[in-house]
């Protein structure tokens, strides 16, 4: 590649020897790619991406990211080497990848220089913003253009990603509008036969679930209830609180304080016509709920310490869901449902029971799982675009 001043100031500054690193696993026989993920928040597009190229394309693929990921079956993990000449050296001389795929827009200079220099192929995906390992300072003139020119595909998440990477240097010609990859599938299991004759016998009995509830959250839900009920009286709720524990407990406290009929999943009781509640203490059975209720509330999120089950299980079957302002670990889904209309937001117990007999409407309902769904499919295409392309440099065609 062209040496840029900086790129020349940045290898002077940064020059010794490989650094001591753990012993690295031995490199598998066949074709292997690299993709590197430089924090969590960009890990589930990346590992779906490398779940698909492993066991679809066959190939070997290895993740970098500074923190352990769960790794799809078959695929390797190995800490990202320091920015060095060196180090970098020495990790692509053991890994030997046949390209690398870089996420969001960190420039590692060190290593865009030697897979120049060796002839790897490097593309860009998920790209949002491009900066330089935030780990170096100093003054580099020309570097972020010099390493931008050496990639030529660079896949954007929206218009103003692409404006930002031309306006860094990159070539027009090398920059594309994707979208957004598609996420680490969250459709939960279920047993088809169960759903079936549970579906039986609530008939056509509208039903909403609360997946992980909060034990702060309780008198809210029994309200929410309590009131829909006069609204639509064989509404059934569906429970699966936060622990198991919660379970007997909670069953108790709605029969004293409500006189309802509560079932116990854990006892082999069904959702009779005369049941007002039924609490599934097991989350594994989350994959039959969702299925069942066309309203999720997305326990946690209101009174919890945050939401508890990630609002993408829902989305992707179909359910409706109703969220509260404590996103917790899921922030980031909650802000692309937010963003497309997908999610009903609520913020105190009583607009938790205003959305809920929103939400009775079959129209509404629908609307709001089927922009939730979207959501939750959104990127199938932008990965199989993604794999075309990682297939086409390989194999030379481009």
């Amino acid at each position: 590649m062209a040496y840029s001043l900086g790129l020349t100031l940045y290898n002077l500054a940064n020059r010794r020897d490989a650094a001591p690193s753990a012993a690295r696993a031995a490199r598998p026989n066949g074709r292997l790619v690299w993709l590197h993920v430089p924090g969590p928040d960009q890990a589930s597009p990346m590992l779906e991406l490398a779940r698909r190229l492993a066991f679809d394309d066959g190939y070997n693929v290895l993740i970098t990211c500074p923190v352990p990921l769960p790794l799809p079956k078959g695929v390797l993990q190995d800490t990202i080497p320091h920015d060095t000449p060196a180090d970098t050296k020495a990790f692509l001389a053991h890994w030997r990848p046949e390209m690398a795929i870089l996420a969001d827009g960190e420039l590692r200079p060190a290593l865009l220089h030697e897979a120049a220099d060796q002839q790897i192929p490097v593309i860009m995906v998920q790209g949002r913003m491009p900066y330089l390992l935030r780990s170096r300072e100093g003054w580099y003139p020309g570097l972020a253009r010099s390493l931008l020119n050496t990639i030529p595909h660079i896949l954007t998440l929206d218009e103003p990603s692409a404006r930002a990477f031309r306006k860094a240097g990159a070539f027009a010609k090398a920059v594309e509008v994707a979208g957004r990859m598609e996420e680490k599938s969250t459709v939960l299991a279920h047993t088809e036969a169960e759903r079936a004759s549970l579906a039986e016998v609530m008939a056509t009995r509208p039903a909403w679930l609360v997946a992980g509830l909060a034990e702060a959250e309780e008198d809210a839900i029994i309200a929410a209830h309590s009131a829909t009920l006069r609204m639509s009286h064989r509404l059934l709720l569906i429970v699966v609180p936060q622990t198991a524990k919660q379970a007997e407990a909670l069953a108790a406290k709605i029969e004293q304080s409500t006189g309802w009929n509560v079932a116990l999943r854990a006892a082999d009781e069904e959702p009779e016509p005369e049941v007002e509640v039924l609490i599934a203490d097991s989350p594994a059975e989350l994959g039959l709920w969702y299925r069942l209720a066309s309203i999720t509330f997305l326990g946690g999120s209101l009174l919890g310490t945050g939401c508890l089950r990630n609002p993408m299980e829902g989305a992707a079957l179909g359910s409706s869901l109703i969220g509260g302002s404590r996103p917790g670990e899921f922030g980031l889904e909650f802000g692309r449902l937010s963003a497309a209309n997908a999610l009903r937001a609520v913020t105190s117990p009583a607009d938790l029971t205003r959305a809920l007999s929103e939400l009775l409407d079959p129209d509404r309902a629908a609307h709001l799982a089927n922009a939730a769904w979207r959501v939750a499919s959104d990127g199938a295409e932008v990965t199989d675009r993604v794999i075309t392309l990682i297939r086409r440099i390989i194999d030379g065609d481009i």
